[in-house]
Parts: C-alpha cells; sequence; structure tokens
C-alpha cells in the first residue's frame, strides 16, 4: 500500500522551503533525516531550475537545484539509481545527474551522462527499462501548412545514451505515455490521442510510422500532457495558447478499454467517459503537463501561463468542475513534471 495517501489530509499545510541537507547536525549530533515519502520532480522552459516537492510526514517541502541548461522539459526519475534524466531543449540533448537525494536544497545537480547533439525541439520523456524515448514536435520540412513530429529512442548504459533509431510521423506530436508496450502520444494542435501498438520492439530503424489507432476526445480544444497511473488517464486542454483562463484537464477512468472501444477516426464522448476540470478558479490556463497519484488519487500539473508559471495539486477531483486547486506553488517557466512514491 503507498504511503503518499496519509500526506494529503495535510495538504493544507504551507508548503515549505529548505534551505539545508538531510545530513545536518544540531547540538552536537546527528539529526536524525525527515523521511520523504514521495517527490515531484518539476522542469522549468526559462531557467536552470529543477524543483523537487519532497513528501514528508511533516508537510511538503520544496527543494530547488540547478543544472547547466536554461529550457528544460521531459524528466524521468530512476529510484534504483537515484538518477534525474531531463531534456535540454537548450543543448539539445538528453542529460542525465546523480546522487538526487543526496544534493542539497539550492545545490547544483551532478552531471552523469548526455546524449549526442542530435534533439532539436523535446516535449516529453518515456522510459521503459534501458530504453528513453523523446518527443521533438520541431518542424523538420520547413513547411509550416505540413505537419510531423519524431519519437527518438535512446538507449542507456551506466554512462551513456546511444541513439538506436528515430520514428517520424505525420503529426505534431508533444506529451507521451508508454502504457504496458504501447506509446500513446498527443495529436499537437488537436483533440487526439494516437497509440502506436509494441512501440519499442516494432520500430527498431528509422523509419515514417502510421499510428494503429488515432482518437478525439470530445471537450478537448488543445491537448498537451498526458499521463496514466492505475489505468486511469489524465489528459490536459491547453484551450487556446493565448488565453490565460480557458485551460483544464480530463480524467478518464477505464482508458485502454475506453479507447479500445473507440472506432478509429470515432470520438470519446465526454458523457459517461471522463470528467472534466476546468474553470476560473483552478488556476488552468495553459496546462502542459500532467502527472497523476491514484491512491490518493491526486492530479499534479505544470501550468504554464498564470503568473508566469506555477505547479498546481488537485486532491480528489469527484465530478470535476470548477475547483479550488489544494496547493498553488510559484514557479516561472513550469514545464514537465515526474512524480514517484517512494
Amino acid at each position: 500500500m503507498k504511503k503518499i495517501k496519509y500526506l494529503f489530509p495535510i495538504l493544507a499545510l504551507a508548503l515549505t522551503v529548505i534551505s539545508c541537507s538531510n545530513d545536518d547536525t544540531s547540538g552536537g549530533g546527528d539529526t536524525p533525516p525527515t523521511p520523504v515519502l514521495a517527490n515531484l520532480y518539476a522542469t522549468s522552459n526559462t531557467s536552470n531550475a529543477i524543483y523537487s516537492y519532497d513528501f514528508t510526514p511533516n508537510g511538503i517541502a520544496l527543494r530547488p537545484f540547478n543544472i547547466s541548461s536554461n529550457d528544460n522539459e521531459g524528466i524521468f526519475y530512476d529510484e534504483a539509481a537515484n538518477e534525474l534524466t531531463i531534456l535540454s531543449r537548450e543543448q539539445k540533448v538528453i542529460n542525465t545527474f546523480q546522487n538526487i537525494d543526496q544534493t542539497p536544497a539550492n545545490g547544483t545537480l551532478n552531471l552523469l551522462a548526455s546524449s549526442d547533439v542530435v534533439l532539436d525541439s523535446p516535449r516529453d520523456l518515456a522510459v521503459k527499462d534501458n530504453f528513453y524515448i523523446v518527443s521533438d514536435n520541431a518542424d523538420t520540412d520547413g513547411d509550416p501548412n505540413t505537419e510531423e513530429g519524431r519519437f527518438f529512442v535512446f538507449t542507456k548504459d551506466t554512462m551513456a545514451f546511444t541513439l538506436r533509431n528515430i520514428v517520424t510521423v505525420n503529426y505534431a506530436v508533444w506529451g507521451i505515455q508508454l502504457i504496458g508496450n504501447d506509446l500513446y502520444t498527443v495529436v499537437d494542435k488537436t483533440a487526439d490521442i494516437a497509440v502506436l501498438k509494441n512501440f519499442i520492439s516494432t520500430y527498431t530503424t528509422d523509419v515514417t510510422a502510421t499510428p494503429d489507432k488515432q482518437i478525439t476526445i470530445e471537450g478537448i480544444t488543445r491537448t498537451h500532457g498526458i499521463t496514466e497511473d492505475g489505468g486511469f488517464v489524465i489528459l490536459t486542454d491547453i484551450g487556446d495558447a493565448a488565453n490565460e483562463n480557458d485551460g483544464g484537464f480530463h480524467f478518464i477512468s477505464g482508458f485502454v478499454s475506453k479507447f479500445d472501444a473507440t472506432p478509429d477516426g470515432g470520438t470519446l464522448s465526454v458523457s459517461g467517459n471522463q470528467v472534466r476540470v476546468s474553470g476560473t478558479l483552478t488556476g488552468l490556463g495553459n496546462p502542459v503537463a500532467v502527472e497523476y497519484d491514484s491512491p490518493s488519487q491526486t492530479v499534479f500539473i505544470a501550468e504554464r501561463a498564470n503568473d508566469g508559471g506555477k505547479i498546481l495539486f488537485f486532491n480528489e477531483i469527484g465530478a470535476g468542475g470548477n475547483l479550488v486547486p489544494n496547493l498553488s506553488s510559484p514557479f516561472p517557466g513550469a514545464s514537465s513534471l515526474y512524480f514517484i512514491d517512494r
């Protein structure tokens, strides 16, 4: 049973910023470290800051880090190796940093490995075993009237990334999510979701691929973020990118079965299938990324537009609607998230 669910009755506690490491001493003796039960990691498009929201028995502590890149989007934490992997839009590489738990607040993360400079416009990262899949939405043909996207497939060993192959599709991409062996992908600039079945084993060379299925999610204007936990999928809707008040997210239980039951080219209706959260109280304008913890029924959002960026927490969304976030944390340039329950 996951421990994080016991924390959310105290979400009303103020977010604290910690400025010391977990092994500080006091009064001449060792101070036992405060246990961290879960982490939410966040990146920024406008700075070199990486945030870790450390969930502890005393509440949520904010532990900021720094890295060399000033524009980052796409993040993954490997608990066994204690490593963060982050996509750098500025450097056009995939970077892995080590000793995350031992890095104090405001410290600089220690770079372990980088890929070659091959990315153009990375947006999201999906990981299975030693395969790292990067969605990249660069306009590769120079024609603004055509849509294309790419998925870079890397393999990782202890100290290096190797580019295995590139899969090109004829639609713009953004968020991606592996569910089992299948890669579910946002079709940017639309309300559509596409799937590429058995992605890692099927597409092993440079190739242009056609999705196995593509459907429309009713009620969404333009989707960006996608995540899955416990059979539940959350999709974000940025609406009009120039409007700071029309964003939202959709909560879909039993997503895969509903996706499978919808014909290729069809529409998954809102009624009976989805819960939508949106409205002026939500603070959702351009929600670009999302994470979900099913045991605590908590949705985490990277909101890019409002106040320059913030991280929003929504707990027990119920029937949806115009909900006030349980926690709103300013984070300029908020771009991507990764949640891990210890």
